[in-house]
């Protein structure tokens, strides 16, 4: 009798013992590659909340900026591959790359969890340029090589390579001005000091309403839902044609497998909830979701991309 009841206690402090375990009680630090207010930092804030409601552990975000966001990808790259340092990447670390080499290797170094979010673009002109579409555009870039001019927010930003993508797909050359940031860009296409810029939907679509910017088209797969009005690159005639600001969650690469996907679940899960998925459209995001392996094939085609794009360009040092 005395042989049967240690048995059974020690059977049920073994089951105890497994669901503490199964019961990751460490905190969890989110890394963003930029500073606060950036639009990778507001996603990871609005997640994390209902993350760590699911799982059950606190979740800090922590901005650790500089160099184009490749100091916070390499500083998650070093920590320990066990579920509790995430880095929120976004297109800036698959374009990175493709300008230079760096001390670490995005696709090697670091596991997809799962891609969060989108904030489109719409390529936007002043209407002093004259057309009122993409045809319209490309057909006069072509008759005026290398004499329309974009406003960007520097070489190798986005908005820079979004206008070279069109350059290369459309055998047109509109010329790139670099501006210190997108705001004082924005404000030279209005006052019409330069003709075009891509911008952020929800930063440009504002004046588009108003009559003092025209949307050509936006740089999505899909239309947008905020400008349904709009035509896509692809519509347009630009097949493949994609740039957008995007983010998501990695983990040290050697995470365990049942790690991710449990990390992977807990984002989806977020991202179905109501209340967060109108956060994120508030603020210009539209939400996205999926698998791991659909992540890992997106950061695989947008490194391919921008990759192709500065070679051609010239960009890469």
């Amino acid at each position: 009798m005395n042989r049967r009841r240690f048995a059974i206690a020690a059977a049920f402090s073994a089951l105890l013992t497994t669901s503490a375990a199964a019961q990751d009680t460490r905190p969890i630090r989110i890394v963003i590659g930029f500073g606060p207010g950036s639009v990778a930092d507001i996603a990871a804030r609005v997640i994390a909340a209902r993350m760590s409601q699911t799982l059950g552990q606190q979740i800090v975000v922590e901005n650790r900026a500089g160099a184009g966001s490749n100091l916070g990808a390499e500083y998650v790259t070093r920590a320990a591959n066990d579920g509790t340092t995430l880095f929120m990447a976004t297109i800036a670390n698959t374009i990175n790359p493709a300008m230079g080499p760096l001390p670490f290797d995005f696709a090697r170094d670091l596991t997809p969890v799962t891609l969060v979010a989108s904030s489109p673009q719409l390529l936007v002109a002043h209407p002093s340029l004259g057309v009122n579409s993409m045809p319209e555009l490309i057909a006069m870039a072509k008759a005026k090589p290398d004499t329309i001019t974009y406003a960007t927010s520097g070489v190798g930003t986005l908005s820079n390579l979004s206008g070279l993508l069109l350059n290369h797909l459309a055998g047109i050359k509109l010329v790139p001005v670099a501006y210190v940031g997108s705001a004082q860009g924005v404000n030279d296409v209005i006052a019409g000091r330069v003709p075009l810029m891509f911008g952020s939907a929800a930063n440009v679509l504002p004046h588009v309403q108003a009559g003092t910017l025209k949307a050509l088209a936006a740089t999505q797969m899909k239309r947008l839902a905020i400008a349904p009005d709009v035509p896509t690159m692809i519509e347009a005639g630009l097949p493949g044609y994609g740039a957008v600001v995007w983010m998501g969650l990695l983990a040290p690469t050697g995470t365990p497998r049942e790690t991710v996907m449990k990390l992977s679940q807990a984002v989806n899960e977020a991202l179905r909830v109501k209340e967060v998925e109108t956060a994120l459209q508030t603020q210009g995001f539209e939400t996205i979701g999926g698998s791991p392996e659909d992540f890992g094939r997106h950061i695989a085609a947008e490194l391919k991309k921008w990759a192709d794009v500065a070679s051609v360009a010239g960009l890469r040092k």
